[in-house]
């Protein structure tokens, strides 16, 4: 019997949101880790585009920071950063962004700014938005990549940083959002979509060994199941063998490439103190 971790779980399950041949914008962290899985899984012309400018990157281990220099030598165009925001991803060009959050709402708004009352006296200060609300409100489709619990997925979010479906129906397009907004929400106990008529997340799939007392157990306001809810699969031993490998590959540039290790420790959602994904 295979065994695996909550983590690779959630990878895996991204992973396989990725279909052949999409363009995929690519945060640092767990998305970087399902779309790379992706891409030498079942998704080899997976188009993955990163902030810094790179297009096509074919990394053979997970980057270590969007700067990391395997994303430029392997891609097939680096461009600068206004050109991958003006011509690539604010026009609607991407078909899917992957985002981390350190807190979620029921809308599918992120806050990867502050946790705490105070903006100027933070309980925390996270790494900041990025590109994160760009990407949030231009990509085709966005997944959030996140573990669950009741402090990441809150009733009301310290600070908002992207906008996911604002407070419901009608706001996106009031922002002049032209993006479709969060369509999938990827956790360490199962996934969510939105509600198709009130855009608020619902559970829609499971783990399995994981009950749905459990993830309403895990989330901040009153969660929403879908009468369709499903048990998602285990990843197979292929998928596993193809995660470790590239996990190994990026443990290995870490210890190689010390410079490399403090950028991507500043930015990276295990060393952040909210203890979530970041963009």
């Amino acid at each position: 019997m295979l065994t695996y971790t909550a983590d690779e779980m959630m990878t895996v399950t991204a992973a396989r949101s990725l279909r052949d041949g999409m363009t995929c914008f690519v945060g640092i962290g767990l998305p970087s880790e399902a779309a790379n899985l992706a891409r030498t899984t079942h998704a080899p012309n997976l188009v993955l585009i990163y902030e810094s400018g790179t297009i096509g990157s074919k990394p053979g281990q997970v980057p270590l920071s969007i700067g990391d220099g395997i994303l430029a030598e392997t891609a097939d165009s680096v461009v600068s950063v206004p050109e991958i925001f003006n011509y690539w991803l604010q026009p609607g060009r991407i078909d899917i962004g992957f985002l981390g959050a350190a807190q979620l709402d029921r809308y599918g708004n992120i806050n990867t700014t502050v946790i705490g009352p105070s903006y100027d006296k933070p309980a925390v200060r996270l790494p900041g938005a990025g590109g994160a609300p760009e990407i949030a409100g231009a990509c085709q489709e966005v997944a959030v990549v996140l573990r669950q619990s009741r402090r990441t997925f809150a009733e009301r979010l310290d600070f908002v940083t992207s906008v996911g479906y604002g407070d419901g129906p009608g706001a996106r397009s009031q922002l002049g959002l032209a993006g479709g907004g969060p369509r999938l929400v990827i956790t360490d106990l199962g996934v969510l979509r939105p509600d198709q008529q009130t855009f608020e997340l619902m559970l829609t799939g499971i783990y399995a060994g994981v009950s749905v007392a459990q993830v309403r157990d895990s989330t901040g306001w009153e969660l929403k199941v879908s009468p369709e809810l499903i048990e998602i699969p285990a990843p197979t031993e292929a998928e596993l063998v193809a995660l470790r490998r590239l996990a190994a590959s990026r443990s290995q540039a870490a210890r190689l490439s010390p410079a490399s290790t403090v950028l991507a420790a500043s930015t990276a959602p295990r060393a952040s103190p909210a203890a979530a994904v970041t963009e």
